[in-house]
């Protein structure tokens, strides 16, 4: 594979996510609520050289919702307490679980996490009170600017970006040449070209999921992401002075979900994450809309030739993947050890250990332009969405507060399953943000 010639924070990848991401604007600012503020940030993490720290008691609690990456961080754990004698528990919850759901049940419990993620924007608000102002530690300056956006309210950073993910139509390329696909399709009616042809050459399309976060909020984001001014569209359907329904762009919208739906296993309506990539993984799909985040998981299965195609809603030609930060570790000051919470996310980011995890076990395209990663490191679809960022479109779904994607999820799984139309499904959408938002 080629490698890339320079850190992928500190070259287009940089100038390209500041740009895109720009656009998902930095609204929190004026937030109506001030988040705490910290103190020092503590005493750092210190490596040892082949020999394990002495054990100290103490023990942090991250709760993490990334469960990719669950058995690699496990492992990171146990590293980080040989080198530092700081133990650490990780609580993974995701997928089909709702994550926010659970945190809010877990710090109700009394118990209060040291690390927990939240997307940022409004996702972060409850959470005011305990995120711990991070804009004094010795990395937050080497944060790409428009990833650590979501999470600056005030001028405060109030999170660490967990890295940059981006999102499209994967493809196995062996199953498009073996349909005759020479030409990668740009526009929806080429797209249902190449489904034609996957299909007569008795191939499944598309690997696609009945979970209400995959088809909710990621799918309706293209919507959300194509309107001429995304921003301006969602705060105008918090305030009814816009709609879902009779919006062009999500008239256009609802034909790619009607292709990838109707040409996709004939089980959708009960697959879950696992299986549908687990489908994609084994062969048995040529399509799948996920992100770079599937690699690991694809990669224990098979070593696929991969790519990923911009997800095209008419004929334009104007398609885009999408990008955005994954997510925030956020520093509960509310916990036990706020100071060894960030003592450890700063190893994280700049031990050599540390490093190597997010990059080469974690495969993550790094959000600090101080942390190098190849194409090796971050495989197929990371580079895929390196290539693709300069023209990617941004993630908005997290401007909305929690409960209503969760309403947008439900909705999409009533339209998949058939029992609703779609004028019905974008009156629900609009009715998801009253029922919210007020």
């Amino acid at each position: 594979m080629k490698r890339m010639s320079a850190l992928l924070g500190t070259t287009a990848l940089v100038t390209a996510l500041a740009t895109v991401m720009t656009g998902c604007g930095n609204d929190n600012n004026t937030g109506s609520a001030s988040p705490s503020a910290s103190g020092s940030s503590g005493a750092k993490a210190s490596e040892s050289a082949g020999t394990t720290a002495e054990k100290k008691d103490v023990k942090i609690k991250i709760f993490n919702f990334k469960v990719e990456i669950a058995d690699k961080f496990n492992q990171l754990a146990e590293q980080y307490e040989k080198e530092t004698g700081v133990q650490v528990e990780i609580e993974t919850h995701g997928g089909g679980e709702d994550y926010n759901a659970l945190l809010k049940a877990e710090i109700a419990s009394g118990s209060e996490p040291e690390i927990f993620n939240s997307e940022g924007f409004a996702a972060l608000e409850p959470y005011y009170d305990r995120a711990t102002d991070l804009s004094g530690e010795a990395w937050a300056k080497d944060v790409v600017p428009a990833a650590a956006a979501p999470a600056t309210v005030n001028g405060k950073l109030l999170g660490m970006p967990m890295n940059i993910e981006g999102y499209g139509i994967i493809y196995n390329k062996d199953l498009f040449a073996q349909a005759g696909i020479t030409e990668l399709p740009k526009t929806l009616t080429q797209l249902k070209d190449a489904v034609a042809k996957l299909e007569a050459a008795g191939i499944t399309p598309f690997s696609t999921t009945n979970e209400w976060w995959s088809i909710g909020h990621h799918t309706i984001n293209v919507g959300l992401a194509e309107q001429l001014d995304p921003v301006t569209f969602i705060e105008n359907t918090k305030t009814g002075a816009a709609s879902f329904k009779g919006n062009e762009t999500f008239e256009k919208w609802i034909n790619y979900v009607d292709l990838v739906f109707g040409h996709s296993q004939k089980d959708k309506l009960t697959t879950d994450y696992a299986t549908q990539v687990s489908l994609f993984a084994t062969g048995k799909a040529a399509m799948i809309q996920q992100g770079n985040w599937i690699q690991g998981d694809i990669d224990k299965v098979a070593k696929l030739n991969l790519g990923m195609l911009p997800i095209p809603i008419d004929d334009s030609g104007n398609s885009h993947i999408y990008t955005g930060p994954a997510s925030f570790w956020i520093v509960n000051s509310k916990s036990k050890h706020p100071e060894e919470a960030k003592a450890f996310l700063d190893w994280l980011v700049s031990s050599e250990t540390g490093k190597t995890y997010l990059t080469k076990e974690f495969q993550f395209i790094p959000a600090l332009v101080t942390i190098p990663a190849t194409s090796d490191d971050i495989g197929q679809l990371g580079a895929a969405v390196s290539e693709q960022a300069k023209d990617a479109g941004g993630w908005h779904w997290g401007r909305y507060p929690d409960g209503v994607i969760q309403g947008w999820g439900a909705a999409m799984q009533e339209y998949q399953g058939g029992s609703i139309d779609k004028d019905t499904l974008f009156g629900k959408f609009d009715q998801a943000i009253k029922d919210i938002v007020g």
